[in-house]
């Protein structure tokens, strides 16, 4: 990371960059594949071992067994209950497994990780020498970003966010006619010290930059979206994250059941804010339809287009028109875009999933 944080203009934190003097010229930057975003606040954990695949598809959300080089997923690991505990993206180079997680997670979910191993022929190792860097594709940068990242099995360790498409085996809420994410063509490389050498000519974005384009393109993630109640359903995840007919892992029964009997208690929303206020809300900052509070904003972020936006999960039943931000003392109006609707899940149009429909519902409502 120091090749990014010493650049003229680079403010960082604790190794994590967050802008380099204009975080706006930046986003363009990023947007025309020209600038490469260093994401101190990111880590990555291998996973080495012949069994890595089929044991990663049997506790996970996604369908990982037949992964081959060079291909990119997602996948979510949930409790008991269904709520997300971790999140992580996936590459395969056909030696290892390599996952890229927000870095205030890495230490807890290797941890994890390695205490489900059991005789399985898989290792779990945190890679503390190697740095996640963002672009877009098509440009420049991915080309940089690409020749600059490691390939230790003869494959170049770039991660493509399946967040662009709905997944095989996904789902998707959201009901638009064009979804933000269509030209979200996020990449992110894995580059060790010699790798970010040979970065050096390109031009450089930080956190800010990436987050507001993250946002725009309703992108969840773990460090803005998910607390200690997050489902999947409600920030539209399943669209990535979770394969709806894989094999059985914990949490799997609750995933079926709001999806197919149920509907999410929270729904993600996009805020478009009042541009006239010069702050930006927290997160946790608590969002109110008249005088009651119906959620929180999760991340927000100034937009080099849209301005001021914010994500923000309310309650399932809170209205869908304007909203009020309660930023401390501040209050900044909000206008609201439905991202996953009140009524998704039960209504969704997709098969039951078999194998939790052979069992009936108790007078109670559990299996």
């Amino acid at each position: 990371m120091t090749a990014f944080a010493d650049r003229p203009g680079a403010v960082s934190d604790a190794g994590v960059v967050s802008h380099f003097g204009d975080p706006m010229r930046e986003q363009r930057g990023l947007v025309a594949g020209t600038a490469v975003a260093p994401l101190g606040d990111r880590a990555v954990i291998e996973v080495a071992g012949e069994d890595r695949r089929g044991w990663l598809d049997s506790i996970t959300s996604q369908a990982v067994a037949s992964l081959i080089p060079g291909d990119s997923t997602e996948l979510l690991i949930l409790d008991p209950q269904g709520r997300v505990e971790h999140a992580a993206g996936v590459f395969e180079d056909g030696a290892s497994t390599w996952l890229i997680t927000d870095a205030a997670d890495a230490e807890a979910l290797a941890a994890w990780l390695s205490r489900m191993v059991f005789r399985s022929r898989v290792t779990v190792t945190v890679r503390p020498d190697l740095t996640a860097v963002g672009f877009f594709a098509g440009g420049e940068a991915e080309q940089a970003g690409s020749a600059s990242a490691i390939s230790p099995a003869g494959v170049p360790v770039v991660w493509a966010d399946p967040w662009q498409r709905v997944q095989p085996g996904g789902h998707q809420y959201s009901v638009v006619a064009e979804h933000p994410a269509d030209d979200y063509t996020w990449r992110v490389a894995l580059v060790d010290a010699a790798g970010l050498q040979g970065l050096a000519a390109i031009d450089a974005a930080g956190t800010l930059a990436a987050e507001a384009l993250r946002v725009v393109a309703w992108r969840p993630r773990w460090a803005g979206e998910v607390d200690e109640r997050s489902l999947p359903h409600e920030s539209d995840w399943i669209r990535s994250a979770v394969h709806l007919s894989k094999g059985c892992y914990r949490g799997q029964e609750t995933v079926a059941k709001v999806h197919n009997l149920g509907h999410p208690p929270r729904r993600l929303v996009a805020l478009h804010l009042d541009g006239s206020v010069d702050i930006l809300p927290e997160r946790g900052a608590p969002v109110f339809a008249g005088d009651s509070e119906v959620g929180h904003i999760t991340t927000a972020a100034r937009h080099y287009e849209d301005g001021p936006i914010a994500l923000a999960i309310l309650s399932r039943r809170a209205p869908e028109g304007d909203l009020v931000v309660h930023a401390g003392e501040t209050r900044i109006a909000a206008a609201q875009q439905v991202i996953v609707p009140s009524d998704a899940g039960a209504t969704a149009n997709v098969p039951r999933l078999t194998r939790l429909s052979r069992r009936p519902l108790a007078s109670d409502g559990s299996r």
